[in-house]
């Protein structure tokens, strides 16, 4: 087991350590959020036609070129109808956005430089009609076969609409995580329930689920256990079979009722690493049993619960589920910040963008790593590398949202 880690080496250890969940085929409509597990390939040309992009009329070209201006109205096209054909050039024929180019024809002019004489469409006096000008020609996005997905896709609004053109009603992304969020202390009381004056409301459980549940992990489940060691063992241990994840918050520093790492070792969890030179989280525990599951044991504290499970955690599950890795964002520091410790420093901070469309953070410093209440309004932090200590206003610091 490793102990007292930089940052850099426990994140990659996290990343190294974790399982690869496997692929299901699902619904479409219950892709979204998902990451993708096979190469999205195009059904078919796109556009697959030669399709209209405005209202108006469509004729040949070459009547235009030897000074025709006048032109029957020989039917109409519809978007999502077969393409009619031009029986004459002195004909046009109708056109809709979305339709189809008619056979024999390959110029479109919009129905704002027209005026209609009963069955007759006649082009306004000095417009000049360019073949081809309105035409998404037939095979202009893409090909036929093209990769238009990635695996390790995240599956968002965007790519909802691109699974389409791969024409199937199923796609290949991986299983959803089982997760367990467990909080342990003798002092957490859940809210609603009578509480003492020496106790505290359980508040990392519930934050570390809705962080989970935000980014689509719908299945969690959140409990609090004491801090009593058959308890423990028991309760860990059922959840960490039913579970494909389990996040402890609590019981991994070194008081006398810190079961967790004790607990865990019992359960075949082995211990990859335990404590991180950060603040906060110094006391973060992280494992993996025989079977291949992980274990994060994160620190009580509020702040340093959430910080790991946002540094590690969340970067963690994203590569279990096999998804593309993202460079994180830097933003610059709007004040100067002083942190003497040889540590990493996690601290929280509110955004805000200049005119020039440039992110900078202002720090928000917090009482303490237990108070919670301090991080309301603020976007996330920023992570400050050990070994330096006077950060200048305008220092590009790596930034993560809660």
């Amino acid at each position: 087991m490793r102990q007292r880690i930089d940052v850099e080496e426990a994140a990659a250890l996290v990343l190294a350590t974790m399982p690869r969940w496997e692929p299901v085929r699902v619904p479409l409509a219950a892709a979204l959020g998902a990451v993708l597990r096979e190469p999205l390939v195009a059904e078919r040309d796109q556009p697959p036609f030669d399709r209209v992009t405005m209202d108006g009329i469509a004729f040949a070209g070459a009547a235009f070129a030897t000074g025709q201006r006048r032109f029957r109205v020989a039917g109409t096209q519809g978007a999502g109808s077969a393409p009619l054909a031009l029986a004459s050039a002195a004909d046009c024929i109708e056109v809709m956005t979305g339709c189809v180019l008619p056979t024999g024809t390959d110029t479109v002019v919009p129905v704002e430089r027209i005026r209609r004489e009963g069955d007759t469409a006649v082009i306004e006096d000095g417009y000049q009609a360019v073949p081809r000008q309105f035409v998404h020609p037939l095979g202009s996005d893409h090909r036929q076969g093209a990769v238009l997905l990635d695996p390790g896709t995240r599956i968002g609004p965007a790519e909802m609409a691109i699974l389409t053109i791969g024409g199937s009603a199923e796609v290949a992304v991986t299983r959803r995580p089982r997760i367990a969020v467990i909080s342990t202390g003798d002092e957490l009381i859940d809210a609603g329930q009578p509480i003492a004056s020496y106790q505290i409301r359980s508040s990392n459980d519930r934050a570390l689920e809705a962080a989970l549940r935000r980014r689509g992990y719908a299945d969690v489940s959140r409990c609090t256990l004491r801090d009593d060691p058959a308890q423990l063992c028991a309760e860990i241990g059922r959840l960490h079979r039913d579970s494909d994840l389990v996040i402890l918050s609590g019981g991994v520093s070194m008081g006398q009722f810190d079961h967790v790492p004790a607990t865990l070792t019992q359960l075949g969890v082995e211990p990859v690493f335990h404590k991180v030179l950060q603040r906060p989280g110094l006391p973060l525990w992280f494992g993996r049993s025989a079977g291949g599951k992980v274990v994060f044991a994160l620190p009580g504290n509020p702040i340093s619960s959430l910080v790991c499970l946002v540094r590690y955690v969340l970067p963690g599950i994203d590569a279990a589920l096999g998804a593309a890795a993202r460079p994180m964002p830097r933003v610059r520091l709007a004040q100067a910040v002083e942190f003497r410790t040889d540590l990493t420093a996690f601290i929280p901070v509110t955004l805000a963008w200049s005119e020039a469309g440039e992110a900078s953070a202002r720090p928000k410093l917090t009482n303490t790593s237990g108070d919670f209440v301090a991080l309301g309004g603020t976007d996330g932090f920023v992570e400050l590398p050990r070994g330096q200590h006077l950060f200048p206003a305008g220092f590009p610091a790596r930034f993560y949202a809660w």
